[in-house]
Order: C-alpha cells, then sequence, then structure tokens
C-alpha cells in the first residue's frame, strides 16, 4: 500500500510525460487524476492505521548508494508525522488535478501540465518518506525542479520564465546551506540515516567543533545551516523573494506549491529533525526569529496588493511564519498542525481566486472587480469560509471556530508561553500579524464581492481607490510580474489581454461543476480539520498517543503544558485583532470607500514602502544581480575575449593566419617580379660578400 502510495503519481508522470501526445489530453487527465485520487484515498487509510492504529514500519525497497563506510537504502519510514504529509499532499493534489480538468480545459498542452503536476507529487512524497538525509535532499531538489516547470509552464510568456528562473536560483540559495548541513552531520555521525543521526543527538550537545576558522557550537552550526534550507524552500524573510512571483504560473500551480507542497518542505523538514534541533536551542531561537518576523513582513506587503493572487500569497509566506514560530518554540505538534488545517483553506482561497479569475476571463486585479457576489454565490460562499478559515474566526470561550481558529490561535498561545528571548518578540509580532491577516483578507473579499462592479465600460467611474493606487504606484505598475492574467491559452495569446480590458464586455459567470466540486470537499476540510483532530495535535495525551517518537520533545520541555495555562486574555487577543481587522476592512472599502485613496496620498512614502515589498527586489539586484552581472561581463569581455581568444590558441592561430596571408601575397605568378626578387638577392648576397671580404683583408 505505502509503495502504491508514492509511486502512483510517477506512473500517471510517465504515461502523461510519455505517451501524452500519443493518447490525447482527455486521457492524460483521467489518468494522471484517477492515479493520484486512489493515492489519497490509501494515504487515508495510512493516517488510520498508523496515526490512530499505531502501526508505523518501515519499507526498505533496493539498495541505493554503497560506497566506502556509506550505505544507503531506498527506504520508506512510516511514522504519524510521514502520513499526516501523506494525507495533505495527495488530498490537495488530488483535487487540484481534479479542479484542473476544468481549468485548463482550453490549454493545448494539457497533458503536459498533469504530467509536471503529478511529478511535483512524486518528488514530494520522496521527500516525505525519507528515512534518510541523502533521500530526502533527492526530493527535496525534485521539488524544486518541479516549481521550476510549473511555475515557468507558460514558457512562451517571458515573465513566467523570469518567474521560475527566479525562484530556481533563489532556492539553491538555501539549498547550499542545506546540503552543508547534512555534510555537518554525516562528519558528526558517520551516517545520513536518521535512526544514527537522531541516536547520537544527545551525545554531540556542546561538543564544538571548527568552522570558518573558529570553534563553534556543532549542533547548533548544523541547524542554522539545516535551517538556511528551510528557509528558502519556505519562502523566510530573506529568502522570500520568489513566492509572489511564483504566481505567474497557472493558479492550480500556485494551490498545489502554496498549500501542500513546496512550501511546506522546510516545516517538515525542521519537524523530522526535532531530535536534533531539540539539543539547538540557539537554533531554534534563530526560527523563532525569522518565523515572526516573516510573519510580520508579509502580512505588511498583504496589505496593500491588488492581485488578487498575490494577495493570497502573502498571506501563506505569512502563514509558515507562524509554523515557524511553533517549531522555534518547541512545539513541533503545533506548527504541524497549522500546516494540516492551512493546507486545505489556503488551498480552497487559490482556488477560489481561480474559480474568480475564470468567471472575470482572465481577469486578476481586484480594482477591476467588485459587485461578483451575486454573480458567483456558491465561489463567494466558499471564499468567505477560506477566510473565516484563514483569520481565525471562532468564540474562545466555546473553544468552537473553524479551522485556522485552533491552530493559528494556538501558536500565538505558544508564543507567549515560550522561554527565551525571542518569545515576546513573537507574540507582539503575531498578534500584530493576526490583525493585518484579517483586514488584507476582508479587503480582499470586499473589493471582489462587493459595492459597484468595476468590470463594465464605465468601471472607472465606480473605483476611487484603484484610482489612487494608479496614481500612488508606479513602482508597482512597473512590476513584470504585477497583474499578468491566470491564462488558459497561453498558446493564444490571451493572457495578456486584460491589460486592455480584456473580458469587461462579458457577464462574469460560475465554473463549471468540475472545479467548484474540489471547493466544496476543501471547505469541509476549512471547517471541520480543527476541531476533529484538535485533540492529537495540541494536547499532551494525544500527542503522545497520536505522534508517538515520530516528532521529539526533550523532557525538561514543557511548551505544551505551559501554552494551556496562558492567562485569560492571551486567547482573546488574536479574537480581538480579528474583529478589528473586519472592521477596518468594512468601514474603508464598504462604508468609506474614499479613505483608502486619502490614507494613499497622506502617506505616500509608507504606501510605495508596502507597495514595492520593502524594496528587497531592489535591494537584491544592486547588491547581487547588478554586481554579478559586471563580474560576468567583465570575466566575459576581458576574460575570456581578451585573454584567453586574444593569448591563447585562438590568439596563436589568428596570428597563423595573419603570417601566411602576408606570404601569399608574395606569391603573385608574375615572371618579372620573380626575376626582379632574384637580382635583388643577387644584388643583396654580392653586397655583403664585398663588404665581409673587404673587412677581413684590411684585418
Amino acid at each position: 500500500m505505502y509503495q502504491a502510495i508514492v509511486f502512483l503519481p510517477l506512473v500517471g508522470f510517465l504515461i502523461a510525460g510519455l505517451f501524452g501526445r500519443a493518447i490525447g489530453a482527455r486521457a492524460s487527465e483521467i489518468v494522471t487524476t484517477g492515479l493520484l485520487g486512489i493515492a489519497a484515498l490509501l494515504s487515508w487509510v495510512a493516517f488510520y492505521q498508523v496515526g490512530y492504529a499505531g502501526q508505523s514500519t518501515t519499507v526498505e525497497l533496493f539498495r541505493w548508494i554503497s560506497a566506502g563506510s556509506l550505505n544507503v537504502s531506498w527506504s520508506l519510514r512510516i511514522d504519524t508525522l510521514t502520513v499526516v504529509m501523506l494525507v495533505v499532499v495527495n488530498s490537495v493534489s488530488f483535487l487540484v488535478h481534479l479542479y484542473s480538468i476544468g481549468y485548463m480545459h482550453e490549454d493545448p498542452d494539457r497533458s503536459r501540465f498533469f504530467a509536471y503536476l503529478s511529478f511535483f507529487t512524486f518528488t514530494m512524497l520522496v521527500l516525505v518518506t525519507a528515512n534518510d538525509l541523502l533521500q530526502m535532499f533527492f526530493g527535496w531538489e525534485g521539488v524544486g525542479l518541479a516549481s521550476y516547470l510549473l511555475i515557468g509552464f507558460w514558457y512562451k510568456k517571458p515573465s513566467a520564465n523570469a518567474a521560475a528562473m527566479k525562484a530556481f536560483i533563489v532556492n539553491r540559495v538555501g539549498d547550499f546551506g542545506f546540503l552543508l548541513g547534512i555534510f555537518g552531520l554525516y562528519m558528526l555521525t558517520g551516517s545520513v540515516s536518521f535512526e544514527a543521526v537522531f541516536g547520537a543527538a544527545q551525545g554531540l550537545a556542546g561538543k564544538p567543533m571548527a568552522f570558518l576558522g573558529y570553534q563553534v557550537d556543532a549542533l547548533t552550526v548544523v541547524c542554522l545551516l539545516l535551517f538556511m534550507g528551510a528557509m528558502g524552500k519556505s519562502a523566510q524573510f530573506l529568502l522570500h523573494t520568489w513566492l509572489p512571483d511564483a504566481m505567474e504560473g497557472p493558479t492550480p500551480v500556485s494551490a498545489l506549491i502554496h498549500a501542500a507542497t513546496m512550501v511546506t518542505a522546510g516545516v517538515f523538514m525542521v519537524a523530522r529533525l526535532s531530535p536534533v534541533f531539540e539539543y539547538a536551542p540557539i537554533a531554534l531561537q534563530v526560527v523563532m526569529f525569522f518565523g515572526a518576523t516573516t510573519a510580520f513582513f508579509a502580512a505588511t506587503v498583504g496589505l496593500v496588493q491588488n492581485d488578487i493572487k498575490r494577495v493570497i500569497a502573502y498571506s501563506t509566506c505569512s502563514q509558515l511564519g507562524y509554523m515557524f514560530v511553533a517549531l522555534g518554540a518547541g512545539a513541533y505538534s503545533v506548527g504541524v498542525f497549522h500546516l494540516f488545517t492551512h493546507a486545505f483553506f489556503k488551498a480552497l482561497l487559490f482556488l477560489g481566486a481561480g474559480s474568480v479569475i475564470h468567471a472575470m476571463h482572465h481577469e486578476q486585479d481586484i480594482r477591476r472587480m467588485g459587485g461578483l457576489a451575486g454573480h458567483i454565490k456558491f465561489t463567494y460562499a466558499m471564499m468567505v469560509i477560506g477566510t473565516l478559515a484563514l483569520t481565525g474566526f471562532g468564540l474562545p470561550f466555546l473553544h468552537i471556530g473553524f479551522a485556522g481558529y485552533h491552530s493559528k490561535d494556538a501558536i500565538i498561545e505558544v508564543a507567549y508561553a515560550a522561554h527565551g528571548a525571542m518569545g515576546p518578540f513573537a507574540f507582539f509580532m503575531t498578534v500584530a500579524a493576526a490583525l493585518m491577516t484579517s483586514f488584507y483578507s476582508w479587503r480582499l473579499i470586499f473589493l471582489t464581492f462587493h459595492g459597484q462592479p468595476r468590470w463594465g465600460h464605465d468601471a472607472h467611474a465606480h473605483d476611487q481607490h484603484a484610482h489612487a493606487d494608479h496614481v500612488h504606484a508606479g513602482a508597482h505598475t512597473a512590476d513584470p510580474a504585477h497583474g499578468h492574467a491566470d491564462p488558459h491559452a497561453a498558446a493564444h495569446g490571451a493572457h495578456d489581454d486584460h491589460h486592455a480590458g480584456h473580458g469587461h464586455a462579458h457577464q462574469p459567470h460560475e465554473s463549471p461543476l468540475v472545479m467548484l466540486i474540489p471547493l466544496g470537499i476543501l471547505a469541509v476540510g476549512a471547517v471541520f480539520s480543527g476541531i476533529v483532530f484538535a485533540k492529537k495535535f495540541l494536547y499532551e495525551d494525544g500527542i503522545k498517543s497520536f505522534f508517538r517518537d515520530s516528532v521529539f520533545m526533550r523532557p525538561e520541555n514543557h511548551i505544551i503544558h505551559n501554552f494551556h495555562a496562558v492567562p485569560d486574555w492571551v486567547p482573546w487577543t488574536p479574537f480581538v485583532m480579528m474583529a478589528i481587522g473586519f472592521a477596518l476592512a468594512w468601514y474603508m472599502y464598504i462604508k468609506r470607500p474614499d479613505v483608502p485613496a486619502q490614507l494613499a496620498r497622506e502617506h505616500p512614502g509608507l504606501y510605495q514602502f508596502l507597495l514595492n515589498k520593502w524594496y528587497f527586489d531592489e535591494l537584491y539586484d544592486r547588491i547581487f544581480v547588478r554586481p554579478a552581472r559586471w563580474l560576468g561581463r567583465f570575466f566575459w569581455k576581458k576574460g575570456d575575449g581578451w585573454l584567453i581568444d586574444g593569448f591563447g590558441p585562438d590568439g596563436i592561430a589568428a596570428k597563423v593566419v595573419d603570417i601566411t596571408r602576408g606570404v601569399v601575397r608574395l606569391q603573385t605568378g608574375y615572371l618579372y617580379h620573380y626575376a626582379f626578387a632574384m637580382l635583388i638577392g643577387v644584388a643583396a648576397l654580392a653586397t655583403w660578400f664585398m663588404f665581409s671580404g673587404g673587412v677581413a683583408g684590411v684585418r
């Protein structure tokens, strides 16, 4: 069964990828979606057998590498942490496949698209079932490759190619650190097997090692290097810049990347390596710092985004920060719980956004929407459910609420209860992020579904906020990735038409049933996944019986007990922030829609700072991109062109050619030229003989 769960998506990839043209797009859709459906069903069976019945196991498939002391087998590590990820990855991937049948029905390259989706799923399954660091790295790099292929799926679109390369290159930075961390663990333990590494972790606590000429704590350095990999894959602060640009891919790709696969890989990796991180408390404090900073930073940028997918993308970035706050506090199960619930409501929001884009004929700018609630009622209801889950709507005194209420609010309580210097900082940042999350989430709902329609011929007459954004967002509108629509048929050039008003003369329409069914299923998860599974992820008895040895907490780690004993006002804090954010969004976009434009005019510096994402892209361009480009051009022109080509083999060959051309000029073919040359030679010889003989006679 476990082999089928992992390899069925690979079979789908091979069939659609190798034989897609022969069997046709429809057959490729059916085969890949059907195989993912079977894998998803089996994943839920495994979830019950392992999580509830305790049937953890290891399945060895074959010997992979045997070189000296390094012996690596390809094995499937099946424990509770694994099956939680299997459920998330395969369930969301199956629904994304099903949704894509309707969403991509006009695209001529559907077979290739579904092959890429299945390959993406397979590589993530390899990662989460890994039983050693090498296999995990194989899946880790496979996910990066698959994301590159999917983000750049519409390869005829320059911005899509640029976004794909950006994601690939930024992740290489993080992967370099991850690889060094793996090398470090191998050096310290002599093995890449999880069992050997985890068994040796306690003995390595406090052990020094030489690093860059300094004596440092071995586990701290190794864990920081490993976390560097997580920062890249999970788009944490400083290595986050690829995430919003990944919106250039089709909307189902956004749902898959940002809900269930690539961005969750870093969270999973830290949770899997909890036996190592537990003995590196300084590294955990760094994890918490970056998580809290990311949660706050991404929320501030989300406040002013206008592309419906980018708003949700920055929300993803922020929520990933929450997960790392929990991991940094040592509450690994709480972080994984938010990963679990987040997959449902974030996939719901992304696919709901795709339904809106479908209804609006490829339009993505929420400033050009409005009044859609009456036209796409089911999509509207699903988006509201997703928003309620994301903002953490619930009743603290009854402990009842949507999925985000149980997982996200628990992380805020964990941050309050956490020991260490980063605890108060993380609490403040996550509370502030909760306020901003509520604001920008309801801003999206109000601008998209309420108010006057702004998608008719006289649309801009109703949109004062949009006018303000256009006036104050010069740098934003210059962003090559901003505002590009999400095409169904990129080969026909439809994806840029909305800039010229494409679709504005059409009436918005509800999506087909094949797109709405996945929304309904995900909505069930967004509502009930929190309340149903909370006891297994948030309470000590449930964690011990459910997770058992799949996550590790030292006996001195009492964070699970402590966060249930916080003061009564702490659980109310995120509820109050959620309510304030909703009230502000309602006032600014329903009651007084002129206020956003006024604020943008009064605070242009802050507005531009947020709109341009804290200028990280510009900063990195100046610090890294331009110097690298200059250096490359210097080596090209001076090193390769002038030095090597000028003085190396090419230069010598050129000199030989020049000399031979000169010699060839002497061969004219005229007899009198040769006679003249002979006379000149005889005269020169006689002159030399006379003078040399005369000198000898004098002597």
